[in-house]
């Protein structure tokens, strides 16, 4: 697998909490979206390691296109 699997066609909303961390699914196959499951094991892909610095919602890319992973820069618009 080269190319990541398009899990939603939207952002996922999650409240995060300050000092957490949270492994965003870059591979798209994960069960427990947006967050990684070990789904990517024996591919090329890693989960991408977000950590809060403050409690507030934020948006995880669901297309897996992002250019600002992992958060949603408006990809799945296009």
């Amino acid at each position: 697998m080269t190319d990541p699997k398009r899990a939603s066609d939207s952002p996922y909303a999650v409240e995060v909490t300050v000092g957490e961390r949270y492994f965003w699914c870059v591979c798209g196959k994960s069960e427990s979206q947006p967050f990684c499951d070990g789904s990517h094991k024996g591919s090329d892909f890693s989960p991408v390691k977000y950590e809060a610095t403050e409690n507030k919602k934020v948006f995880f890319c669901g297309c897996k296109q992002t250019g600002t992973p992992p958060l949603c820069d408006g990809s799945h618009k296009t």
